[in-house]
């Protein structure tokens, strides 16, 4: 378990150490992109806590944008706190990948080892989901609701097919469905489908509700 009182000055000082090393010219060349994989730094073998030690400092990193509580810094960046472990363990296997694309995901999710993935997912997991003020849902859910429902489940809390989106910002939830509906993010094509058949505006409406939840 992740001491979440981990010192936040020691903290920072082993994530620049662990991941300030630059990659080497065959990874540069190999990614011309800039998709440069980290490389991960990793405990000696059996010392639990110096492993816990170094995944605590890189999941620091994660507070940058996702907010030290579990609020983002930006609109545009989804919560993580509360979301389901599979969903998170997906999406960094994806950003690993190269899957999902992302400049900075790819950067944090190839500084994590694999050893590390699942522990990372399952501590945002068990954090509890933020509460943000939210301005009261419209009356009528949107024309297109229902069939997101399928995956999200009943009020958008999420579940095993999909994650939680109530309370997701508006403004990265329609983000995310017209990147989907552009085919300038695939990780998911039942997604790529549904959105493509929607029109902008009802991606709107359905973003703005689906935020205030």
């Amino acid at each position: 378990m992740i001491n979440d009182h981990f010192p936040t000055v020691f903290g920072a000082l082993v994530v620049l150490a662990a991941l300030a090393a630059p990659a080497n010219a065959a990874e540069k060349a190999a990614h011309p992109a800039g998709h440069i994989p980290e490389r991960p730094a990793v405990a000696t073998v059996g010392n639990t806590a110096e492993a816990e030690a170094i995944l605590g400092a890189k999941l620091l990193v994660c507070n940058t944008c996702h907010g030290d509580r579990g609020v983002p810094r930006s609109a545009a960046t989804p919560i993580i706190w509360g979301l389901q472990e599979n969903y998170l363990l997906k999406q960094l296997h994806e950003f690993q990948s190269g899957a999902r694309d992302n400049d900075v995901m790819t950067w944090m999710a190839t500084a994590l080892s694999q050893a590390e993935l699942g522990p990372a997912a399952a501590y945002f997991a068990k954090k509890d989901w933020p509460s943000r003020p939210t301005n009261a849902a419209s009356a009528s859910p949107p024309s297109g609701v229902a069939v997101c429902q399928i995956c999200h489940q009943q009020n958008f809390v999420g579940g095993l097919p999909g994650p939680r989106l109530a309370g997701q910002s508006y403004e990265y939830l329609v983000e995310a469905m017209n990147r989907f509906a552009v085919g300038e993010r695939t990780n998911n094509a039942d997604m790529v489908k549904i959105m493509e058949a929607i029109s902008p505006a009802e991606r709107e409406a359905m973003a703005r509700y689906i935020s205030a939840l």
